[in-house]
């Protein structure tokens, strides 16, 4: 699946993800080991932001974090054919506008924007970068979960914004029912009230999964590089799943679907 060119970009779909990092030399190290990223760290004039290649395609960016007091974490873009018009629409909706659209260069636009649950999610804009390349293979993107503290009020958020239709389904005793976000039937991003367990001090969160082909080597390997683990490998209705903090703190997700 390529999202790379205006034929195939998809607006109101995840189109691409980045690191925020206050070590990003480090953060540059760890997951080219981990995934065998090939990345290309652009000059002062980009902000000596990585772009990580899989295969010679660009799967995602790694750059320094531009606050010294944020914690280092993944950001998901959602694709806009018009950021300023969004902005608009995130504020009516009940959102926050952090960082009001504006040029990267000659690639495109972007804009941060934070939902009324408190996550932050950004959305891109396309003029000569259209987004990820490849996904769903080895060592890619897959998946993007909001972790949210109230649910309720981010699903109404992104409905109203981008024309998410939520799709809720039951899931074990115990445990929150889980919403697919989709477009035109298709489920794009996943969402749900955030475990009542993890600290106060945690925010609602968007959470990043990279597709593996082997979900228990793959977190192994991340844990020997120094990543810490936050929920083992364990089997879900579509396939298996784990979630780690990688050596600079970011919480990450590794998967697999399985064969349909």
């Amino acid at each position: 699946m390529h999202m790379a060119d205006a034929k195939t970009f998809v607006a109101n779909a995840p189109a691409w993800i980045d690191l925020s990092s206050q070590d990003a030399a480090a953060s540059r190290d760890f997951y080219s080991k981990l995934f065998g990223w090939k990345i290309d760290v652009q000059g002062p004039e980009a902000a000596n932001y990585g772009l990580a290649k899989a295969g010679g395609k660009d799967v995602a960016g790694i750059g320094p974090s531009q606050d010294p007091k944020a914690p280092t974490a993944w950001m998901v873009y959602i694709g806009t054919r018009d950021a300023a018009a969004t902005a608009k629409q995130v504020e009516q909706a009940g959102g926050k506008v952090i960082a009001p659209p504006f040029d990267v260069l000659d690639q495109g636009r972007m804009a941060v924007f934070q939902d009324p649950a408190g996550a932050f999610i950004s959305v891109w804009e396309p003029k000569k970068m259209f987004g990820t390349e490849v996904v769903g293979k080895d060592g890619t993107y897959g998946w993007a979960e909001l972790n949210a503290r109230g649910i309720d009020k981010a699903t109404a958020f992104y409905t109203k914004v981008f024309g998410w239709t939520p799709k809720v389904s039951p899931m074990a005793e115990g445990q929150p029912p889980y919403t697919e976000f989709q477009i035109d039937g298709q489920s794009i991003a996943g969402g749900m009230e955030m475990n009542p367990m993890v600290p106060k001090e945690v925010p609602s969160y968007w959470m990043v999964y990279f597709t593996v082909a082997d979900v228990d080597k793959t977190h192994k390997k991340a844990t020997d590089l120094g990543s810490r683990e936050m929920l083992p490998p364990q089997d879900f209705p579509g396939g298996r799943f784990s979630i780690l903090s990688d050596p600079q703190g970011a919480a990450f997700g590794l998967m697999k679907m399985q064969a349909r």
